[in-house]
């Protein structure tokens, strides 16, 4: 059933979040002008957003490395339309990093040109579901499943904020070729975070020590983000986050959908996705035991 409270709203297709992403912010992204050396952020909700936050800030900010600027990763990398703390984006000092949900067909026209540079990092549908779930619990702008079975059904209609998983993923894979993007696992990123970070360098074009590399690594551990300031968005207002109900960085590890799901529901997830799935040109890993496969970003690799 579509939802029935008004914490959510369909523009163009997709679902936004009522309280934090007003339709005239929407219709202004087609004019909002793209510099050559920004850096986007896309992610479905919950497949390492914060994570890679955090990463490319690393990387690109020396500041941010050495712990000389005490700057969240909010105003670091801001978000496009969930402008939630009215970061004036234009007027923000290159190089730019810019965070996104958004399908491919409602970024600004301009990531088109092929110079500005997209890190895309997709996660086990699985994982994302059950971490998405525990996400809803606390955030105050949106409805609180009443079950967990409840938000299944809902997750596998796409009637969630950023409605179908597969329809963003599959959307921004089949377009791949219309921009400059590489993608990402979470899965590969959690089992090889060193060959990730060095991944990304060479895709920003930004060279680093090798001493400057172990520092990523190092402070982009789950356990470091955690009780980092900057980074564990726990600087976010009552009126956002009810942190008492959890934390933003949950546990962030691998087949933790295990621990929640029945075999009733995985089968009947399997139902809905599998067919599509398949049709992926590349492997998930649904397990923490399991060798994750790279994604390729070339659309001539993957005869995509």
């Amino acid at each position: 059933m579509e939802p029935q409270d008004e914490s959510l709203y369909k523009y163009k297709g997709f679902y936004f979040i009522t309280d934090l992403t007003p339709p005239e912010t929407l219709d202004s992204l087609d004019s909002f002008e793209i510099r050559d050396d920004d850096t986007f952020i896309i992610t479905y909700p919950k497949s390492g957003t914060i994570w890679t936050q955090n990463i490319v800030s690393l990387i690109l900010y020396e500041g941010h490395r050495d712990g000389t600027e005490n700057i969240t990763l909010i105003d670091r990398a801001p978000w496009l339309e969930f402008n939630i703390f009215h970061v004036d984006l234009p007027s923000c000092p290159s190089p730019r990093v810019i965070c996104s949900h958004l399908p491919y067909y409602l970024v600004p026209k301009g990531l088109q040109n092929k110079k500005a540079k997209i890190i895309y990092v997709l996660r086990n549908p699985k994982d994302v579901l059950v971490s998405d779930y525990h996400f809803h619990k606390m955030t105050v702008s949106v409805e609180t499943p009443k079950d967990f079975d409840t938000f299944l059904k809902r997750f596998l209609a796409g009637k969630v904020v950023c409605s179908s998983w597969l329809d963003h993923v599959e959307g921004w894979y089949s377009h791949k070729s219309d921009f400059n993007i590489l993608f990402l696992s979470y899965e590969e990123m959690k089992k090889d975070l060193r060959s990730s970070v060095l991944k990304i360098c060479n895709f920003l074009g930004k060279k680093l020590t090798e001493k400057e590399v172990d520092d990523v690594v190092d402070k982009a551990t789950f356990d470091n983000m955690k009780v980092d300031s900057r980074a564990n968005y726990n600087f976010m207002s009552s009126k956002m986050l009810d942190l008492s109900r959890g934390n933003f960085l949950r546990k962030g590890t691998i087949g933790d959908w295990k621990n929640l799901m029945t075999v009733a529901q995985s089968e009947r997830f399997d139902c809905v996705f599998k067919e599509r799935m398949e049709k992926l040109p590349f492997k998930f890993c649904w397990d923490i035991q399991e060798d994750p496969q790279p994604i390729s970003s070339s659309a001539e690799e993957n005869n995509v």
